[in-house]
């Protein structure tokens, strides 16, 4: 594999990546109106309009607060069971309390030193982890998640 020119990391920081755009995940044929009832309606994304050349290829897409998140068709489908996103929350009682009160199994896992955590599973089964940092977190690990 080439490396990147030393002019072209020079200019970018040494780095090819400059941001995150977008996060995948995949999702069962006929799954939108299930992904816009747990996405936008319990987790309070607003959907996003897909562009007019990929809608015929189902799907939807979110947005919210720092984050895009696109759910395509997969043929065959298996949900992400390790992979996973990593959504920062305000509260983690009170989305826990919130997700619980729509029916939805919140499940405990160690904490890391900078954050409390659980995961949920989306309607396909999709593992998805909600953290909030705690306060107050140790100096290096609360600027890496500002």
């Amino acid at each position: 594999m080439q490396k990147p020119s030393k002019a072209f990391g020079a200019r970018h920081g040494g780095s090819v990546i400059l941001g995150l755009h977008h996060l995948q995940l995949a999702m069962p044929e006929g799954g939108e109106a299930a992904a816009r009832a747990f996405y936008s309606g319990v987790l309070g994304l607003r959907e996003l309009d897909k562009p007019e050349s990929l809608r015929g290829r189902g799907g939807c897409w979110f947005a919210g607060p720092g984050v895009e998140l696109h759910l395509g068709i997969e043929t065959p489908f298996a949900p992400a069971l390790k992979a996973h996103p990593a959504f920062r929350v305000a509260s983690l009682a009170q989305s826990v309390a919130h997700l619980e009160a729509q029916g939805i199994t919140c499940r405990r896992d160690v904490d890391l030193p900078a954050f409390r955590r659980v995961f949920v599973k989306d309607p396909f089964g999709n593992r998805i982890e909600l953290l909030e940092l705690r306060q107050p977190a140790p100096t290096a690990l609360r600027a890496m998640s500002q």
